[in-house]
């Protein structure tokens, strides 16, 4: 379940009559348990609670409900119950229907409602449907609860409206949407004379089946569009004189309103019955943007990116700078003012705004700062200098940009209100300015200077649309309100690799990065905001800083993108390495992404920040080290000339036809039983990390002849034989001639060292190992034929897990090995025997412990949370003898051991050169499909 459904569930069971034994199955229904899950714990089956009347979810929450008694001791009875600690339950929550109290046990926690009350702080059990939440949605859900009621109205409108479902239609749909919205503020916020105004006129002046609701809203609109001179020969209703001018251009486009129903106008009066003054612009812009998407309305409620995650990359990039000028200057009534006039200067430029997220919350942390200012000058309720047209996006979607635009007049009046009272902020709210200054447009095919001119100077608007939500591309630019400033970007773009790239994504793409790039196929779509981002600062002068996933900054995206972003003295001002950007999904696999700051102003250092700490550094690097880097290109063969060769295993190329699961390796034995001399182990990644049994036929070219009387072989190799005879690559049908064998058909002689593709980013190490001598190995793991052992405790040590981390790449969230990337390129120092002779044990040590908790897989061993303490003290005395052999001594950090990699590798790479290799032609789309490897 959503939050929007958990909110509107929850105020439901509050609303009903207490029933002390239903109270706890129907609170976890609310919360998305299934019946069948709340059937076991009615009989008893999985209720392990040890307090008489509780209901106890393993591992989640523990209840009790009762018509009398003291809900306090009730409480304490449920927080000293041993199963409450035992079963791991994060909640405790006891009610006798007039009050409730709850605790999480992992915050410590506690929550005191009325009971009817309850469901106005539902953000507060969030987690117990595994949803990670803010305190903004825990102490005020007003958010969560207005796109809950506004989807309702919206999906109505769509139904009783079927022609506005239209693409042409729906951006009117929206414009109306982002109407009712700023109504139902400004009734709440007093921007309306008169308690409720909006909502009331609507209740009494519309008929109880909707037939003229859309009549009562257009006279509404129609008169927020009449300045009060011409008010009185507008023809209005009576009831709608009282409503004032807002804007010219806010409701001046089209009074056209959609049809209602009965069931439409409740859906609409309870929208407005909600209290909006207290409404995050910042998070319910995010959410509401989901209502106008018809493939993300399933996930409504989850989109908001959390503040804390949004001032990573405003605070190094401009606010701490601003807050440390606060400092400095004191009481001194001359720097401040230097200050204040400094950031009415400023520029904040989003060129993939979305709902406008992280421009509200630049400008909402300005206005913080100047408030400060102004306080110290005893200037408290001066006028704000920090003007909206300063905070400039660009939005692909049109609904997403009239929120953004919305949400910064709400964060504009907000922030009035707070720091100059409410009579001043609604003296000056209205009527609203009629400038555009968010453009829904392709950030990636517009000029970023035609929305946001560095040089743009003089007081005069040259620009206004036929709405507040309009802005034809052909008109002249607005110009600021004051000379021109610093610049700064900002957001959080689309990243979407390259296997979702639409055709679209990837004429714009190509729009980018032109004959600039060589190679930009590998590169996802938020490396074109970087490069448009490098473009802007190195004209400019402005600074940036994006959000993007950690995959820009390793594999060979690396080496495609960064040196055309770091041209021309663009370098980098600030880094976070890889964290976890998650929403509040439930259950949804957090992204990993980094933030990188851009900059052309001259080098004063840099800030590198890495698992909460941050560090002052000369140079930050591509791959987002402390210090410069190399590019790691990929290389034909080792730098390290002591490394065996890896390879690539075996494609089959087959359409799974030289390849057998166990059961058709028994039919087939069961038919012939000479077929058992050319069946074969067949290993990828999957099968050597989970134990998974597959098999091949394997047959050599001297016995071709005997296999071929075998009669179920025969059928398979024929079958091969069709299918390769149907590819358009002339290489690959040229297989078609030995159908009896994979494209590649190599094999060690005495044993053979297994490397996955793809580890989980859980892992702490690179799981490979020895496979049983005959075992194939597949074109989904690499190869290391009748190497020494001692290269084996190489790639399970953990210098060379974050050597792979760092330069191969990810898929999804796991790491991608690569041969030529990652092992070719792994810089190691000249072993001694002494040394080989130490990491041969070292490894047989660590196959030793692996051994010892058979029949446990590699995925059993190597999951951080389960691994085994031998196995780990042998990967430890692993790592410590290898770093030894690096440095004398085990590295303080792993920042420290990727630098000494760094360094390694650049002197290594530049003796003996680097010869890179030739990459296979990729197959077509239905050749793909043939191979279905």
């Amino acid at each position: 379940m959503t939050a929007v459904e958990i909110e509107e569930a929850i105020s439901g069971l509050a609303a009903r009559p207490f029933n002390a034994s239903e109270f706890p199955y129907d609170f976890l229904a609310a919360f998305g348990n299934k019946e069948t899950t709340l059937a076991k714990l009615r009989r008893g089956a999985s209720n392990a609670s040890d307090v008489t009347g509780g209901v106890l979810q393993r591992s989640n929450i523990h209840i009790l409900a009762s018509t009398k008694g003291d809900v306090g001791q009730m409480l304490t009875a449920l927080r000293e119950s041993t199963k409450t600690k035992q079963l791991k339950a994060k909640f405790i929550l006891a009610t006798d229907g007039e009050t409730l109290q709850a605790e999480d046990l992992n915050s410590g926690e506690i929550f005191v409602s009325e009971y009817a009350k309850f469901a106005d702080h539902f953000g507060f059990f969030l987690p117990i449907a595994g949803i990670s939440t803010v305190k903004e949605i825990k102490d005020n859900p007003i958010d969560i609860k207005a796109t809950g009621r506004l989807n309702k109205l919206y999906v109505q409108l769509l139904t009783e409206n079927p022609e506005w479902a239209v693409a042409a239609k729906r951006p009117a749909l929206n414009h109306f949407l982002a109407r009712l919205i700023f109504c139902f503020f400004a009734e709440d916020t007093d921007i309306f004379p008169g308690e409720d105004m909006f909502t009331e006129t609507i209740k009494t002046m519309s008929e109880p089946s909707g037939s003229n609701v859309s009549f009562v809203l257009s006279e509404i609109f129609r008169a927020m569009d009449v300045k009060p001179e011409a008010k009185p020969n507008a023809n209005l209703p009576t009831w709608a004189r009282g409503f004032p001018y807002v804007n010219g251009n806010l409701f001046s486009d089209s009074v056209e309103t959609p049809k209602f129903s009965k069931i439409a106008r409740i859906y609409l009066i309870r929208a407005g019955g909600l209290d909006w003054r207290e409404i995050n612009p910042d998070i319910f812009g995010s959410m509401i943007q989901a209502v106008a998407d018809d493939e993300e309305r399933g996930s409504l409620g989850m989109h908001y990116t959390s503040v804390p995650n949004i001032l990573k990359v405003l605070n190094p990039l401009f606010l701490d700078d601003l807050r440390e000028q606060l400092e400095r200057a004191g009481e001194h009534k001359a720097s401040l003012l230097k200050l204040r006039e400094r950031m009415a200067r400023i520029r904040v430029f989003d060129p993939a705004c979305g709902s406008g997220n992280f421009l509200v919350i630049a400008y909402k942390q300005m206005r913080a700062i100047e408030s400060e200012i102004n306080l110290r000058r005893g200037e408290k309720y001066r006028a704000s200098d920090i003007h909206l047209t300063n905070f400039r996006g660009i939005e692909i979607r049109h609904f997403a940009a009239e929120i953004a635009r919305l949400a910064l007049i709400i964060a504009e009046f907000q922030s009035d209100v707070k720091y100059r009272g409410p009579q001043l902020a609604l003296k000056e709210v209205l009527p609203l300015e009629k400038e555009n200054w968010i453009v829904c447009e392709n950030a990636l095919r517009l000029d970023w200077s035609s929305v946001c001119d560095p040089q743009g100077k003089g007081v005069e608007i040259k620009t206004t649309g036929d709405d507040l939500f309009s802005l034809p591309l052909e008109q002249s630019k607005i110009e600021f309100r004051n000379e021109g400033g610093e610049t700064y970007i900002c957001g959080n773009p689309p990243y979407l690799g390259k296997g979702k790239l639409t055709e679209s994504n990837k004429r714009d793409m190509e729009s980018v990065f032109g004959n600039r790039v060589q190679k930009w196929g590998y590169i996802d779509l938020v490396g074109a905001w970087f490069l448009k981002s490098a473009d802007f600062c190195r004209s400019s002068g402005a600074e940036a800083a994006l959000v993007a996933t950690n995959s820009v900054v390793m594999g060979r995206q690396a080496i495609d993108l960064w040196p055309a972003v770091l041209a021309s003295g663009i370098r980098l001002s600030f880094a976070h390495t890889s964290f976890s950007w998650s929403n509040n999904a439930s259950r949804n696999a957090a992204v990993y992404v980094v933030i990188i700051g851009l900059t052309k102003a001259p080098s004063r250092g840099a800030r590198l920040f890495e698992d909460g700490i941050v560090r002052e550094v000369k140079t930050i690097s591509q791959y987002l080290t402390a210090g410069e880097a190399p590019m790691v290109s990929p290389s034909g063969r080792t730098l390290s000339n002591q490394l065996p060769e890896m390879n690539l295993g075996n494609k089959p190329n087959d359409g799974k036809k030289l390849r057998l699961t166990l059961s058709e390796k028994l039919e087939m034995i069961g038919r012939d039983s000479d077929a058992s001399a050319f069946i074969r182990p067949f290993f990828g990644s999957d099968e050597y990390n989970s134990g998974a049994v597959r098999y091949c036929l394997w047959i050599p070219d001297q016995q071709l002849d005997l296999a071929m009387t075998v009669a179920p072989i025969v059928e398979r190799i024929n079958a091969v034989r069709n299918i390769r005879s149907q590819f358009s690559d002339e290489s690959n049908k040229q297989l078609a001639q030995r159908s009896h064998q994979m494209r590649e058909f190599n094999e060690a002689m005495h044993m053979t060292i297994c490397i996955p593709v793809s580890t989980s980013e859980r892992r702490e190490y690179v799981p490979s190992g020895i496979l049983p001598y005959g075992a194939i190995v597949s074109s989904q793991a690499f190869t290391i034929f009748d190497a020494p052992l001692w290269s084996l405790a190489l790639i399970n040590s953990k210098m060379h897990f974050l050597w792979i981390g760092r330069i191969c790449g990810k898929f999804k969230e796991d790491y991608r090995y690569s041969n030529d990337l990652g092992w070719n390129t792994f810089p190691v120092p000249n072993l001694t025997e002494q040394n080989k002779a130490d990491l041969t044990r070292c490894a047989e040590d660590i196959l030793l412990a692996r051994e010892r908790h058979f029949p446990k897989t590699i995925a059993d061993l190597y999951d951080p949370e389960e691994m085994p303490e031998d196995l780990r003290r042998a990967h430890g005395k692993n790592d410590e003898t290898l770093e030894r052999i690096y440095i004398g001594r085990r590295f303080h950090n792993d920042t420290e051991r990727l630098e000494k990699l760094f360094e390694l590798y650049a002197k290594m790479s530049a003796s003996q050169g680097d010869k890179k290799i030739r990459r296979p032609k990729k197959p077509t789309e239905n050749e793909e499909l043939l191979l279905d490897d």
